[in-house]
């Protein structure tokens, strides 16, 4: 399939409510749309990187600059035959995986559509099981004003029937709140999040949390470190999960061999792509570690690939992948609602992304667009 032309749309949504992570608090969610055209065929990508360099150095005017002058010039006008071509293609281009992975999810979209397969299908096709027709999953909540507020917070979403529930935590706001929310809600499953906010000094903070049966302690340390956390982990008695630092199949392998983790969240996008993400999945499932698909405040063009991906057999634990009400009160794309009876979201089963997006509404979230056509004098060789 020849790559005709793609369209960039940088887009503004406000949240249903303010969301907080130790980075900060953010109340909108600023993210960029790619929309490929290839031979009669439309593949959608989300880039979710922010309007600041928090979570990651990639912004959206960053990443826009590396789509724009770089990313989309080297895929313009060449034959697409299978999501793994992107990434030899982009691979002179190093860094910016939330750029690279918008391109990427975009690939998996048109060539399962040419197939007639589903996203879900065509990640699944090495795995006799085929992809699961429901994923597990769970609600992030973002830090409140209390525990009382955050007690609060947890007991709405459990009656909605979120199963799990991730609590985000930070230095003076963790323990405290760690073992109120056990006491209220004591077999409900949950875990927490730390952002990196702490140091291997603050291992004895984790140890006097070993009697909660927390699911997990997800990325307590700094964002690009492994060997720290092949510390920790013999220290604590709660499951350890790596986020951040796994950038890469190769971080993944790292991570197994120090014995740095238990679990993995694997950010699709954190990772360039989809192709690259279920490299980590058999890696991961291969050594016996466990799986969850994590979330970016995605539309549901980026919620129907995330699904797709924990369609997949080693994504056992509930992932980050809430319904579309939780976010947005209009998405751009098709909704997505939470089976309340066992917390679990349906994977989309029509081609490609099996989603329908409502171009008029992305336009009315749509700070700037532009869209590039194949010229020989534009394309790289």
């Amino acid at each position: 399939m020849k790559l005709e032309h793609i369209d960039l749309y940088q887009i503004r949504m406000p949240l249903v409510s303010p969301f907080g992570t130790s980075f900060g608090m953010t109340t909108d969610r600023d993210a960029i749309i790619v929309k490929i055209t290839a031979e009669g065929l439309t593949g959608w990508g989300e880039c979710v990187a922010s309007w600041e360099p928090g979570y990651s150095y990639e912004t959206t005017q960053t990443a826009w600059h590396i789509l724009r002058d770089f990313l989309v010039p080297e895929v313009l006008g060449k034959d697409l035959q299978e999501p793994a071509d992107v990434q030899h293609w982009l691979r002179g281009v190093r860094g910016h995986p939330l750029a690279k992975a918008a391109i990427d999810q975009a690939a998996w979209d048109l060539t399962a559509q040419r197939d007639g397969l589903s996203v879900a299908q065509k990640l699944a096709q090495p795995y006799p099981e085929g992809p699961k027709e429901r994923v597990k999953v769970g609600i992030s909540i973002g830090t409140q004003p209390s525990v009382a507020a955050t007690l609060d917070v947890i007991a709405e979403n459990l009656a909605k029937g979120y199963g799990r529930i991730k609590l985000k935590i930070k230095p003076g706001h963790d323990i405290e709140l760690a073992r109120a929310a056990r006491a209220a809600f004591p077999d409900t499953l949950i875990m927490l999040d730390a952002n990196s906010a702490y140091r291997l000094e603050d291992a004895p903070l984790f140890r006097a949390m070993d009697d909660l049966n927390l699911l997990m302690i997800e990325q307590p340390l700094g964002h690009d470190d492994i060997y720290d956390h092949s510390q920790l982990r013999p220290l604590i008695q709660s499951p350890l999960c790596l986020d951040e630092s796994i950038t890469s199949a190769d971080h993944a392998r790292y991570a197994i061999a120090l014995q740095a983790c238990d679990i993995i969240n694997v950010k699709p996008s954190r990772v360039s792509g989809w192709t690259e993400a279920r490299q980590i999945h058999d890696l991961a499932r291969a050594a016996g570690l466990g799986l969850w698909v994590g979330g970016m405040l995605e539309t549901g063009i980026g919620r129907a690939a995330q699904l797709a991906l924990a369609a997949l057999p080693g994504f056992t634990l509930p992932s980050d992948i809430s319904a579309t009400e939780r976010y947005y009160h209009q998405d751009i794309a098709t909704r997505f609602t939470l089976n309340a009876a066992d917390s679990t979201i349906t994977v989309p089963t029509g081609p490609g992304l099996g989603i329908e997006v409502d171009e008029g509404a992305l336009t009315a979230v749509t700070l700037h667009h532009q869209t590039i056509r194949y010229s020989p004098i534009y394309t790289n060789p």
